[in-house]
């Protein structure tokens, strides 16, 4: 029971970095030419040097999980380990010091405990380890 739901976790993480690493292509189309491709993702708030560093970063977290998850990259969970770390930062910087919203320090610690989660399963999951040969 528990290999079939570590196995949907694993689908539901390919799933999710499909979505980061388009989501991230968007922005930075957006970004760069000014195009809006489904919906506005540029926040004003934020600086032009922080908006890159965003969609560079949830571009990578993306884009390097799908890479690693699809080769059986060894060190997919290292890399993903840093790259949540750098979007924890990310994130911290622009919740305290750009953002406006009332839910701000909500959604900050929702994503700093979904890095968390993501990142121990990929060390502590049996599943993980054999895929990327860890074990």
């Amino acid at each position: 029971m528990m290999k079939k739901i570590s196995l949907y976790y694993s689908y539901l993480l390919v799933l999710g970095s499909i979505g980061m690493t388009a989501w991230g292509l968007a922005g930075f189309v957006e970004y760069l030419f000014g195009v809006t491709v489904v919906i506005p993702l540029q926040n004003a708030n934020f600086p032009a040097g922080t908006q890159f560093i965003h969609w560079l970063l949830i571009t990578l977290s993306g884009s390097v999980f799908l890479f690693g998850y699809f080769t059986r990259w060894k060190y997919t969970p290292n890399a993903k380990l840093v790259i949540c770390a750098c979007l924890a930062t990310m994130c911290f910087i622009q919740t305290f010091d750009f953002m406006t919203r009332d839910d701000r320090y909500i959604s900050y610690a929702l994503e700093v405990t979904n890095y968390i989660v993501v990142t121990t399963y990929l060390f502590k999951s049996k599943l993980m380890q054999e895929r990327f040969r860890r074990i």
